[in-house]
């Protein structure tokens, strides 16, 4: 019995793909985007108090924001998704 379930995870675990160099890329660039918004956030905070929200340089750190949370978020989807192989030898191993 227990070696059934030891070959039932090693068969599961042999489907596994490790992440390529440019998923790896893409989640340190999403976490390097989520850090810059949260500066860009800390920033506006800074301004707004000097300078209100009506102000030009506050709108530009909410847009920064903005664009880096979406750009990290999808970056960070990229990296954790589960990209099938393109390769055109593959094809001939699974037959």
């Amino acid at each position: 019995m227990k070696n059934s379930s030891m070959k039932n995870r090693s068969m599961k675990n042999s489907h596994i793909k490790s992440k390529s160099f440019l998923q790896k890329t893409s989640l340190v660039m999403g976490i390097i985007s989520e850090l810059l918004c949260v500066l860009c956030l800390v920033m506006l905070v800074i301004k707004a108090r000097e300078l209100g929200m009506e102000d030009v340089i506050s709108a530009s750190y909410m847009a920064s924001a903005f664009f880096f949370f979406t750009a990290g978020l999808v970056l960070i989807i990229i990296s954790q998704a589960n990209i099938p192989s393109l390769r055109f030898n593959d094809s001939a191993d699974d037959k």
